[in-house]
């Protein structure tokens, strides 16, 4: 249906009252959770495909991270079509979707039909990603958008954690194909979870959707300067990200640390802190302002480089838990300002970002993994870095022209 539609049954628990309100928190979070849970979970049990598969860090590091070109490919796609787009229909449908190529990993023979599995989860992962954004960012009230955006970041950054705790465990328990039946049930909850709480929508007039073409609105993001900048701080987000938080459990396996398959899973309790303060952005963006907020936030994604490289684990986790942090503060701090920033058409913009964050995600896996391969984890520390630095560089760009009571601060958290 078309975007700007308007609700016709909301499900979701309204806000009003902290009863109502934590419940809505709570549904959002877990639908976030539910739909991007394939994503990273898979990197925990990244040296154990790379023995099943007899293949390189670099390789396997890619074969995983393929889902970010489905993704990626989807967002687009979303942003071409946003407004011929059910968000309901479509979110439910990618949900239900998702499961098939996650129960087929059980069975992949090879690396490249693995490969391709992933780029399919990414297809479907990052439809319902993009098209929970537009529904979010198109049918809250001004008031809901703050703790909407917020609860749907956190479950994003939840998946993470537990996702990766989860795969871990269950290899250990029921080896790689256990663990991927299991997360296709986690796929088919999450469409069963939109189903009952997301409210279905009633369309427009057709000549609202028509009235200019996906194309020509398109062109008007990319002169958007501001917006421009976003996309590229995505795209640099996800680079930095996956260069980390892959790789490293190639570091962590290896001596000194020489931790095992099920200790590395629990590494990942670094993703905790993330959990309380990634729904602070929208509250740092409000006193302090965007660009403020995000060289914040990279600063203390950068302070964990160094610690990433020293041989004690406590100073590991440490720089682990300081990149977190400070990644998923940018992310929201960048994603919501896409919201604010985009003049027409918020779902095409969404998808465009999404588009190019999930970008940066197949570009740093290949990058860094070539690094880490020929240079070693030094080198690709030195890489996550420079992608940093040049962020906090385009975040100069980061600056409305003007405020506008169409913009609420409640999209500084997506």
């Amino acid at each position: 249906m078309m975007a700007g539609t308007e609700i016709q049954a909301t499900h979701l628990p309204a806000s009003r009252g902290s009863t109502g309100a934590l419940l809505r928190t709570f549904v959002i979070g877990l639908t976030a959770f539910l739909t991007v849970v394939d994503l990273f979970a898979t990197q925990a049990i990244l040296p154990s495909l790379a023995k099943a598969y007899g293949v390189s860090p670099a390789a396997i590091g890619f074969a995983v991270n393929a889902s970010t070109i489905g993704m990626a490919i989807a967002g687009l796609a979303v942003a071409f079509f946003s407004n011929r787009i059910d968000r309901r229909r479509g979110i439910l449908v990618s949900l239900i979707l998702l499961s098939v190529p996650t129960a087929l990993l059980a069975v992949a023979p090879d690396l490249t039909t693995f490969a391709w599995l992933r780029v399919a989860q990414g297809l479907c992962m990052s439809t319902a990603f993009a098209l929970t954004l537009s529904y979010l960012a198109e049918h809250c009230s001004a008031t809901d958008t703050a703790g909407a955006f917020a609860a749907y970041i956190t479950g994003n950054v939840a998946s993470n954690l537990f996702g990766r705790l989860m795969s871990a465990a269950l290899v250990d328990h029921f080896g790689l194909s256990g663990n991927f039946y299991v997360f296709a049930a986690l796929n088919l909850a999450g469409a069963v979870l939109v189903y009952f709480t997301l409210g279905r929508t009633r369309p427009m007039a057709a000549v609202e959707a028509t009235a200019r073409s996906p194309l020509s609105i398109w062109a008007e993001h990319l002169r958007n300067a501001p917006l421009r900048a976003s996309f590229a701080i995505g795209f640099l987000i996800l680079f930095a990200f996956i260069g980390t938080f892959t790789y490293v459990n190639f570091v962590l396996v290896r001596e000194p640390l020489a931790l095992s398959r099920m200790a590395v899973g629990f590494v990942y309790f670094v993703f905790l802190p993330s959990i309380f303060t990634t729904p602070l952005a929208g509250h740092a963006v409000q006193r302090f302002g965007t660009r403020p907020t995000f060289w914040g936030a990279l600063a203390l994604a950068g302070a964990g480089l160094p610690l990433l490289l020293l041989p004690h684990l406590p100073a590991v986790l440490a720089g682990l838990a300081l990149i977190g942090v400070g990644t998923f503060f940018a992310q929201a701090t960048a994603t919501g300002f896409v919201g604010r920033a985009a003049t027409t058409d918020r779902g095409s913009a969404s998808g465009i970002y999404l588009a190019s964050y999930f970008l940066g995600g197949i570009v740093g896996s290949v990058v860094l993994g070539q690094l880490f391969d020929r240079f070693g984890w030094a080198a690709c520390v030195s890489g996550i870095g420079s992608a940093l630095g040049l962020a906090a560089l385009l975040a100069f760009r980061l600056k409305m022209p003007a405020p506008s009571s169409r913009v609420a601060p409640a999209h500084s958290n997506s």
